[in-house]
């Protein structure tokens, strides 16, 4: 009962604060060592209004592919949506084998990378990306869509061996 009320508690934790700090681990809590397995989405949040209910913004949104801001249909409908990594946050620890399994869920392409590892890789839509490497350097590293800046990044977060 105690396993299935930690693991309830698990999944609930995941639900209440998705877009927070992935760590593997598996059903029961307990991660395997050396390895970790991450799945994370690229998914693009939108929201929208009517004219009539909140003005259209007068300030631009920063360049970039990140952030679209559609200007008011012709019934005065106008949306604003951005493009994100879930979890934007891995963290795991140096010597672990890592998988992250990459699922496009928005947008057609997002060509990314993993700066200091020098890890490449494409996320299309409807699609899964599996990026394989070793945690051999321990600190922050920028996952990055070479297509969707400012906004579509993420860490990887090497800890060191202690």
């Amino acid at each position: 009962m105690r396993s299935l009320l930690n693991t309830a508690a698990l999944v609930a934790a995941v639900i209440a604060f998705g877009t927070g700090p992935a760590l593997a681990a598996d059903v029961h809590g307990k991660a395997e060592p050396g390895k970790r397995h991450i799945t994370i989405a690229a998914v693009e949040p939108k929201g929208g209004t009517t004219v009539d209910k909140e003005p259209y913004p007068e300030q631009a949104l920063p360049a970039g592919g990140g952030y679209i801001l559609k200007k008011p249909n012709p019934q005065g409908r106008w949306e604003v949506s951005t493009y994100r990594f879930m979890p934007s946050q891995i963290i795991v620890n140096q010597g672990d084998d890592v998988t992250l399994e990459y699922v496009g869920i928005n947008g057609d392409v997002h060509p990314g990378v993993i700066e200091g590892y020098n890890v490449g890789f494409v996320v299309k839509r409807g699609q899964v990306t599996i990026v394989n490497f070793k945690a051999d350097k321990a600190g922050v590293f920028r996952i990055l869509c070479n297509a969707h800046h400012p906004t579509m990044h993420g860490e990887l977060i090497v800890l060191p061996k202690s």
